[in-house]
């Protein structure tokens, strides 16, 4: 991130992005404040003294939305962009920033070791943020309880969760888009309507009540108006795994600033603003085609064709909060992300050779009890 511009004098100095390169002191004692989740204010973690997040007007008017137009066309105000330095993992492909000072780190989505490059990224900058609300004790609670609910799981691997490395605060990068849409439609509606039939079977006559649908053709018109339609711009983990974190309360987005994300790490976007429109727009085309069936009515529907006009398209870049955590156990990664929001976790599912051939060996030895009491009778 940019530099924060400096408060009036009367004002205490704001401290600065980890993402900018450099720390947030503590007013107190000069340590570094990290972002509490649990009363949403600065902590310092080495003498406990606590900042509020003060409110600063953003460029742009907070989450006012941008013009997609104009962004596609690098037209966005200067003010909308910022440099960051990352780098990509080589295992994942994540867009790993990092502070100055830092030089090599693993990478908080699979583990693997990163080295910086001296490469900088020139992106839209956030506009808005979902502050963490779970804090990580709770996120490594919700982890063990999953892994804990999970059949066939090894023990080892929870017991390592529970005792290995501490997990990672991850900002993840989205986009969200606004559009109105206003689709004609051209298809048929079905009314299903009885005949009665005779038929013979085994050399009786029987009747019947066949279904058939009658057919008319319709036309019309559908709008709505989409809202924050959600796409994740990051490729560092499988899009099952955070498709499944939803949903998520945008209400509670606040207008981005550097101090939620103190103590925190960020990634940087790998989905560009036209791909991440690609995906929103095929899930507007769902929706419609769900509201073109809904208007045509009847029993059943034909659609013949659909015509959607986008107008006044805008869009955010926003960052939700994951915990993560990537473990190396018995030659193997495993990694799991957690909800920062709701507690919701998931992650990749492993497997315990003993305890399948157990359940397995117990189901074998319950089927031959149960034929040898059956043979007795």
């Amino acid at each position: 991130m940019t530099q924060t511009p400096p408060l009036p004098p009367a004002a205490a100095a704001p401290p600065v992005s980890a993402q900018d390169g450099t720390r947030f002191p503590c007013e107190q004692c000069g340590a570094d404040y990290r972002f509490d989740p649990k009363n949403g204010s600065l902590t310092c973690a080495h003498c406990g003294h606590s900042q509020s997040v003060r409110e600063r007007p953003d460029h742009g008017g907070g989450l006012r939305e941008l013009d997609f137009r104009a962004a596609l066309a690098e037209k966005l105000p200067e003010a909308e962009m910022e440099v960051t330095r990352v780098s990509t993992c080589p295992n994942c492909a994540a867009q790993v920033e990092f502070l100055d000072q830092i030089h090599a780190k693993e990478c908080p989505f699979c583990a693997t070791p990163v080295v910086v490059d001296t490469g900088e990224n020139r992106h839209i900058k956030p506009k808005g943020v979902l502050p963490f609300v779970l804090e990580e004790s709770a996120a490594q609670t919700s982890m063990s309880d999953w892994l804990g609910s999970l059949w066939f799981a090894p023990n080892g691997l929870q017991a390592y969760a529970r005792k290995g490395r501490r997990m990672e605060g991850i900002y993840v990068p989205y986009w969200t888009y606004d559009a109105d849409s206003k689709s004609r439609y051209s298809g048929a509606r079905g009314t299903i309507y009885y005949v009665t039939q005779t038929v013979t079977v085994d050399g009786k006559q029987e009747t019947r009540q066949v279904a058939k649908t009658r057919w008319t053709p319709v036309s019309g018109r559908v709008q709505r108006f989409f809202d924050d339609v959600l796409v994740l711009a990051s490729k560092s983990l499988p899009k099952r795994y955070t498709d499944a974190l939803e949903p998520w309360d945008l209400s509670d987005l606040a207008p981005y600033q550097p101090q939620f994300l103190a103590g925190f790490r960020a990634e940087a976007y790998a989905v560009d603003l036209e791909e991440g429109f690609h995906q929103a727009r095929a899930h507007m085309d769902r929706v419609i085609e769900r509201d073109v069936r809904f208007d045509i009515g009847g029993d059943r529907q034909r659609i013949s064709g659909i015509d959607t006009q986008l107008s006044e398209v805008t869009f955010k870049h926003v960052l939700l909060p994951v915990w993560m955590a990537a473990y190396k156990y018995r030659g193997k990664t495993y990694r799991f992300v957690v909800n920062g929001q709701t507690g919701r976790v998931q992650g990749e599912r492993p497997y315990s050779a003993w305890k399948i051939a157990a359940a397995v060996g117990l189901g074998l030895a319950l089927l031959a009890g149960a034929a040898y009491i059956g043979a007795q009778q």
